[in-house]
């Protein structure tokens, strides 16, 4: 019988055998057993790797780094070197570029083609001109800097680090000049990034079949842009703070999109939204706010959208199969750290759509659900929505 339809009294025997099981787990001499045993030694040896990289973890996307920063992928793409070749262009000593290089090479980022030339790995082809994660890579200095006391972190509560310095104006319900660097800096990197999920999304939504998409929350257009390319008849509409829609609207224009483009400038949170649109996208946005922020936006399109209409969310979601850490443990120290905001699992977006006037949502498959997850939801009349959670 499964735990969950157990009596009272067998929920008590399963509790005791799971204490029996840690108590046995966390014996020194029963690790000992199980390494040498040879039914047991595979299995003692996998989670002694996955402990040991928990713990080093640090260290290889330090590595990770220095690569990206000496520009080693870049280099190999011309075609494998010897290590005589390279310690110039990395300007390091040949000492230290054997330590980086072999580093790498451990960590499937580069191989070895015989004994004498280092060549791409499987990982580190993958980064050659794939901007977006060489800007998220360097952007992730910031965020190595806020967990080096995670105990301070938590202790001290969210947004005190480099990470929230570098978010201020996306908390902002306005954002004017005053304060242009730090969109500027914000929106060159979410533009740096969105081609990361960008075509997740249009592969599993098909936005040439609507009249007019509006991307709220859009930075500078990257996304509304390549949607333009797959989907040539649909208008777009982009709503982001002034400064961003700014920069949007002449990215449109330099595109050849200004006559079926328009960027609104606003706050999500307090502004209305530019009606018309048959479909709403939210990329990457509900996860950087909190829940009564996350309502605010959703009412805010609940509002401005037709019957007929639907409402796509676009981002990583906590419970993925496959990618558990990525929620709880990668996006909730993350989001820590900048502040506010954390990953949700689609049940959870669900509530709050529900909440806001919305059906619960559908999930729709996307080729890799670790970068972005799918939920598409559709309008309930407004005198059926529920209250707010």
């Amino acid at each position: 019988m499964a735990p969950e339809f157990a009596t009272v009294a067998q929920l008590g025997v399963f509790d005791r055998i799971r204490r029996w099981l840690d108590r046995l787990l966390a014996s020194h001499r029963f690790r000992l057993w199980a390494a040498r045993f040879p039914l047991t030694r595979p299995i003692a040896r996998r989670r002694a790797r996955a402990l040991f990289d928990l713990m080093a973890g640090f260290v290889y996307s330090q590595v990770l780094l220095a690569c990206v920063r000496l520009r080693v992928f870049e280099i190999l793409a011309e075609g494998p070197q010897t290590l005589a070749a390279l310690a110039p262009r990395l300007d390091l000593s040949p000492e230290s570029s054997a330590r980086l290089l072999d580093a790498a090479v451990a960590l499937r980022l580069l191989r070895l083609r015989g004994e004498q030339r280092y060549a791409l790995g499987p990982l580190g082809a993958a980064l050659v001109g794939n901007q977006a994660l060489l800007s998220m890579i360097e952007h992730h200095a910031m965020v190595y800097a806020d967990l080096r006391d995670p105990v301070a972190l938590l202790r001290q509560g969210q947004g005190q680090g480099e990470l929230a310095r570098f978010w201020p104006y996306a908390a902002a319900a306005q954002a004017d000049a005053s304060n242009a660097p730090e969109v500027g800096r914000y929106s060159a990197l979410m533009s740096a990034s969105q081609p990361l999920v960008a075509d997740e999304i249009l592969d599993a939504y098909p936005f040439a079949q609507r009249r007019c998409l509006l991307d709220v929350g859009g930075g500078e257009g990257t996304f509304l842009i390549t949607v333009a390319q797959r989907a040539p008849a649909l208008s777009l509409q982009l709503f982001d703070l002034p400064p961003v829609a700014e920069r949007a609207q002449a990215r449109f224009a330099a595109a050849g999109l200004a006559p079926r483009a328009s960027a609104f400038g606003g706050s999500f949170l307090s502004d209305p939204l530019p009606s018309g649109a048959d479909v709403v996208s939210l990329v990457r946005v509900l996860h950087d706010h909190d829940d009564a922020a996350v309502m605010a936006i959703l009412r805010a399109i609940r509002r401005i959208m037709p019957a007929h209409g639907e409402l796509v969310i676009a981002e990583p979601m906590a419970g993925t199969p496959g990618a558990e850490a990525m929620g709880d443990a990668y996006f909730g120290f993350y989001l820590l750290a900048m502040g506010r905001g954390r990953a949700r699992t689609p049940e959870r977006l669900g509530q709050l759509l529900a909440a806001a006037g919305f059906d619960s949502g559908r999930l729709v498959a996307t080729h890799l659900p670790i970068q972005t997850r799918l939920l598409v939801a559709r309008p309930r009349p407004l005198e059926k929505s529920r209250n707010a959670l």
